[in-house]
């Protein structure tokens, strides 16, 4: 008998044949789609590496998340001052067990400083939030909420009435609350002198790797500013801490390490206010009934007029005035005397200085205007009877050099220093800012990452 042809499955193999072919090919492109999609991303991703080392920038990892094993992490510092503020955003690296290591830092400037809206807060704001802008494209997002924001004030809101200077802080704080970053209750403060003194001890060892090898003999700094001096340093000698003054010795914990620092701050022998001293006025005060304020550490018949703090004063030299450096180094020892402590230690700790005794030295030739450079102590004596020797009859460009430079030679010598003590001037160490900023950012990091230790 003659079977008859099943039509069904015939049908059936008619359609599953298309049916096959459709599904392979969507398999064959959707394979295609993924193969493609991840080579683009593969390639933007190794374009992106490449370029960032050729614009010499990091490749930013996710925060806790290791890039080839180190984790990295941010700090935003805002520095103001009496003249303007600054921002530093700074990015370090770290390997599991080990000191950071700054990898890169951006930074930028607005004039005025805080003080100058003391009197109308709200336009302090707008300078704020520019340079918060800064720090948003210099930080990746995904690091946002994980990046501390601290802004520390120095000598302008010092010098400001203490209602004044809490309502500055206090609408700061309102902006950087609003802002995307890590903000904690003491993320706006005043600073006083020896936090700036220990901040800027902690940058120059940070640098110069004394706090991260274990062993390694740290330094000490100096630094003079226009209203105080500071000096930080970390004794060996038992007979230092002995004989310390009250209020000259302070507690650091960073690196699960605890430092005895030696740090004062002299409120008053900064170099501008010291001048006043010399010059016989006193601080926020003009002169009485306007009278002309004469020295012997100015040139013999010069007269002129000199702006500090806001306040013009008449100067002018001592007439027939000879031996000009013996007499204003008498009148230098008159101020100094009896108000900076002497320790025999400093004499056997290597010193970096900054600031203005970095601006006198290179204003002279002892040092490169632009490298620095070393010197010691007695360079200062030299340099300062030389240019006071000349001045009698050829007087500098600079009426107060003479003056300067036999103050910051007294100053020396009264904490302690040898005239053959070598002392090492910088603006900059491996190329970073010698400023308080980057220690007190990364003491502040430190003591987070102590906060949190417990509770992991």
């Amino acid at each position: 008998m003659r079977k008859i042809p099943n039509n069904g499955n015939l049908k059936m193999t008619k359609v599953a044949y298309p049916l096959g072919l459709f599904i392979c090919l969507f398999i064959y492109v959707a394979y295609i789609k993924w193969h493609w999609a991840s080579a683009t991303q593969a390639f933007f991703s190794i374009t992106e590496v490449a370029s960032g080392v050729q614009r010499g920038q990091q490749v930013h990892s996710l925060p806790g998340m290791a890039t080839h094993s180190h984790e990295v992490f941010y700090g935003i510092m805002f520095d103001a001052g009496s003249t303007g503020t600054r921002v530093h955003i700074f990015q370090f690296t770290q390997q599991p067990g080990e000191t950071p290591t700054l990898t890169h830092e951006t930074f930028k400037a607005l004039k005025p400083g805080l003080s100058a809206y003391a009197d109308d807060v709200e336009k302090s704001t707008s300078g704020i939030q520019e340079l918060l802008d800064v720090a948003k494209k210099d930080v990746p997002f995904d690091f946002w909420k994980a990046t501390p924001l601290v802004l520390k004030a120095t000598a302008g809101l010092r010098l400001l009435p203490g209602e004044k200077a809490q309502k500055l802080l206090q609408k700061v704080k309102e902006v950087f609350k609003a802002s995307p970053f890590l903000v904690g209750d003491d993320c706006v403060s005043i600073m006083n002198g020896t936090d700036e003194g220990v901040s800027a001890w902690i940058t120059v060892n940070f640098l110069t790797g004394s706090l991260k090898t274990s062993g390694r003999s740290s330094v000490g700094m100096l630094d003079l500013g226009g209203g105080s001096t500071q000096i930080t340093f970390l004794p060996r000698v038992e007979d230092t801490l002995q004989t310390c003054p009250p209020g000259y010795l302070t507690s650091l914990q960073m690196f699960n390490q605890t430092y005895k620092l030696y740090s004062y701050s002299y409120l008053g022998l900064g170099l501008m206010s010291a001048r006043l001293a010399i010059l016989g006025g006193m601080e926020g005060k003009p002169a009485e009934d306007g009278r002309e304020l004469v020295s012997p550490c100015l040139s013999p018949g010069f007269t002129g007029e000199w702006e500090h703090a806001e306040i013009t004063y008449r100067i002018s030299g001592q007439k027939a005035a000879v031996n000009l450096h013996e007499l204003c180094a008498s009148r230098v020892s008159e101020i100094l005397r009896n108000k900076v402590h002497r320790t025999e230690e400093v004499k056997d700790v290597d010193f970096y200085a900054f600031s203005y005794y970095y601006d006198l030295a290179a204003n002279v030739g002892l040092i490169d205007v632009e490298k620095g450079g070393s010197l010691v102590v007695g360079d200062f004596d030299i340099a300062a009877k030389y240019v006071c020797r000349t001045a009698e009859t050829h007087p500098p460009g600079n009426p107060f050099l003479c003056m300067d430079l036999t103050y910051i030679s007294l100053l020396l010598q009264e904490f302690g220093f040898p005239k053959n003590k070598v002392l090492k001037l910088t603006r900059k160490i491996n190329n970073v800012e010698t400023s308080w900023a980057l220690g007190a950012i990364f003491h502040y990091i430190d003591s987070l990452s102590r906060q949190k230790s417990p509770a992991s």
